[in-house]
């Protein structure tokens, strides 16, 4: 596993050692020991996500106020453009976001650490997501920041309006929402 960081420190690009030949490949899209000797990182992963999304779709920005949820995330089919916002008002990233492709093809993971809120669009056909996560979905504490944004100014690679859920429809003014310290 080789660990690429991000332009926020926090935020962690891992690409896995993949072994590939005429038949196939294989790969360890997790290993408890390697990840705590590469990353410094102690994670209990305690829920494992998985969503599939047409083309044009984009989810988020999401995190939890309370109970928040560190998140590594992969796509095993088509491909995203994956999102990280710190909303910690004590980092010096703080409203700074992070984005990048994870494909199927790349292989490539995202570690979104507590404190950061969450989003991708999907840039293919349609995306199969998967997303380990640090603690369970508290649905009474989670929290929407608005995707279109103006102060966060995210570069989404979306041709016109994306497909939004009504909840992401609503998403709060990011200088109005409930953010960590």
């Amino acid at each position: 596993m080789k660990i690429i960081p991000s332009s926020i420190p926090d935020v962690l690009i891992i690409e896995p050692k993949v072994f590939g030949d005429e038949r196939g490949f294989f790969f360890e899209s997790f290993n408890e020991r390697v990840w705590r000797e590469q990353t410094g990182l102690d994670c209990r992963f305690v829920q494992h996500n998985h969503s599939r999304s047409v083309g044009g779709v984009l989810r988020g920005l999401h995190y939890q106020i309370s109970h928040p949820q560190g998140k590594l995330v992969r796509v095993v089919s088509g491909e995203v453009f994956d999102v990280a916002v710190d909303i910690r008002r004590s980092s010096p990233f703080f409203g700074q976001w992070f984005g990048t492709r994870l494909s199927a093809e790349n292989k490539r993971q995202m570690w979104v650490p507590e404190g950061f809120a969450h989003g991708f669009c999907v840039t293919s056909e349609h995306a199969e997501f998967l997303y380990l996560t640090t603690d369970f979905w508290a649905p009474e504490h989670e929290r929407c920041i608005a995707w279109n944004d103006p102060d966060l100014a995210i570069a989404w690679p979306v041709a016109g309006e994306p497909s939004v859920s009504a909840k992401d429809r609503e998403g709060t003014p990011f200088r109005d929402a409930e953010l960590f310290p």
